[in-house]
């Protein structure tokens, strides 16, 4: 059986380690404030960025000046050679570290960032995706060329980064997505503005009957994970002004509920197969999967919103220590994001129609991985 590529590893651990960096770097200034750079979760962070920076340098260098296997499986850009993942990934590594010094001054210049998106956030975002994505593809190449055992690793790997995908894209619109907007169109239009296309084109590319299903299953652990296990470590707020004792981490939300429309769009491709493409396909995927997720996660946010998920199963018991005690989110309130009715059922139909064109795109993507080789 051939050996697992050793810079497929790097790459899963580059992307893992920045996923629970960035997530523990949202649970430290929500817990503790910003009182350093050098913080835990910014080694872990950036420890991403160097080790799919470095792997994915030396595959190309090796590739681009030897004669090994890197360069058969390899394209071409600007004079070098290597596998397209590699060349996506060290862009984004060198991307992510580019950050680092801007997100310093940044911080240094106008303080605590008041939003998630900030100009270097931007910047380390836009690394982070590239570095998950060229994980994604260096593994989907590899996937594709092989047989056997090997493909079958390979192809758990593949899932799994699908997942990963997820969580960050969602991290991105984390604002938008907290339990207080969930009987608002905005938190469903933020959730169908990303995930439809990556469940889509992930379970395309793969062929596996139970793909979305278990992109979300790897969405899912990740987030009840951080749940249950950061609050089991210590901190205090460093920074005032401190309306919420705090005396563990702040840790993220109960995952949302995406394994029901993934579940359902996995019947519904299974019953359908390739008889249904393009438009059809991607219309009649689009709205299964918002009817579909609407109908769970509105009740679930309505149980998150009462005393019985006031647990440390659920989480709806923290804070974090600048969240004031008349805001709608300590309060157990949704926030009415859409002053009306009519508002909303606009924001809805935007969203639908935004689950139908990301389907689309997700199966257009989808149909091109499946055809991907170096």
């Amino acid at each position: 059986m051939a050996a697992f590529p050793w810079y497929i590893w790097c790459s899963v651990l580059a992307v893992t380690s920045a996923m629970i960096g960035v997530h523990w770097d949202i649970s430290w200034h929500r817990s503790i404030g910003r009182d350093t750079f050098w913080t835990a979760p910014h080694l872990a962070i950036y420890l991403g960025g160097v080790l799919a920076g470095l792997s994915s340098g030396f595959v190309i260098l090796t590739a681009s000046f030897g004669n090994g296997r890197h360069r058969e499986a390899a394209v071409s850009l600007w004079g070098f050679r290597g596998p397209l993942g590699a060349f996506i990934a060290a862009w984004g590594g060198i991307a992510m570290l580019t950050s680092a010094p801007f997100d310093d001054w940044w911080h240094n210049a106008y303080g605590l960032d008041v939003k998630i998106l900030s100009p270097p956030h931007m910047i380390l975002a836009l690394g982070m995706h590239a570095v998950s994505l060229g994980a994604l593809i260096l593994t989907l190449g590899a996937m594709n060329r092989a047989t056997g055992a090997l493909r079958q690793r390979l192809h758990r790997v593949f899932l799994y980064l699908g997942g990963v995908i997820v969580v960050f894209l969602l991290v991105i619109s984390m604002e938008y997505i907290f339990r207080i907007y969930m009987h608002s169109a905005i938190f469903y239009r933020a959730v169908c503005l990303s995930v439809p296309m990556v469940l889509v084109a992930v379970s395309r590319a793969s062929g596996d009957r139970w793909a979305a299903s278990k992109i979300a299953l790897v969405y899912s652990l990740v987030l009840a994970g951080l749940l249950w296990i950061l609050p089991l470590f210590p901190a205090e707020p460093k920074l005032g002004p401190v309306y919420w004792k705090v005396t563990h981490f702040v840790p993220p939300e109960f995952p949302l509920l995406l394994l029901a429309p993934a579940a359902v769009l996995d019947l519904w491709w299974t019953r359908t197969g390739e008889t249904w493409t393009g438009w059809r396909q991607a219309a009649a995927s689009g709205v299964l999967f918002l009817a579909t997720f609407v109908a769970v996660q509105w009740p679930f946010a309505s149980f998150l919103m009462s005393p019985a998920a006031r647990n440390r199963f659920f989480g709806a018991i923290y804070f974090g220590y600048n969240t004031a005690p008349t805001s709608y989110y300590q309060r157990h309130l949704f926030f009415p994001f859409e002053p009306g009715a009519r508002q909303f059922w606009l924001g809805m139909v935007i969203a639908l129609l935004l689950a139908i064109l990301n389907t689309r795109l997700g199966l257009a993507w989808g149909n091109w991985m499946r055809r991907v080789q170096r």
